[in-house]
């Protein structure tokens, strides 16, 4: 494998993971946000991601993309506050469907997999370096 393919498939793996971070954030920006207009609350946005070749010179490896966001179909929480604006017949208002404490281990496993992806593109550069000072 090239030292090229390295520095392709590291940086698609922290593409990857800015875009799940990303998520991650929109996620708990509108983890207690209610019902909007429509009547539906937010719902909790999850990544998906994908294998795809990477392949110089007859060589292949595997770096990731984004495949998808889907949006997660569990029922939003519910609480009972029938003089709420935006509560239905029964006096329940529905509020978004984000798991704060799950979000922030994906935040967390996002993170160090973004730092991980950045620390071999570090270490593939300082290999790259050298490699060229042994040519003096």
């Amino acid at each position: 494998m090239s030292i090229k393919n390295v520095f392709d498939i590291a940086a698609s793996a922290a593409s990857a993971q800015a875009y799940r971070l990303n998520a991650v954030a929109s996620n708990l920006a509108n983890a207690d946000s209610e019902a909007g207009a429509d009547g539906q609350a937010y719902k909790a946005k999850q990544v998906v991601f994908q294998a795809i070749a990477v392949s110089k010179e007859n060589q292949v490896a595997q770096g990731v993309k984004v495949a998808s966001v889907v949006e997660d179909q569990t029922p939003g929480r519910k609480i009972h506050d029938p003089k709420h604006p935006l509560a239905d017949e029964e006096g329940y208002v529905t509020l978004a469907n984000v798991n704060p404490v799950e979000e922030m281990v994906n935040m967390i496993s996002a993170s160090r997999a973004y730092a991980n992806a950045v620390e071999v593109m570090n270490t593939a550069k300082q290999m790259q370096m050298k490699v060229l000072t042994l040519g003096t």
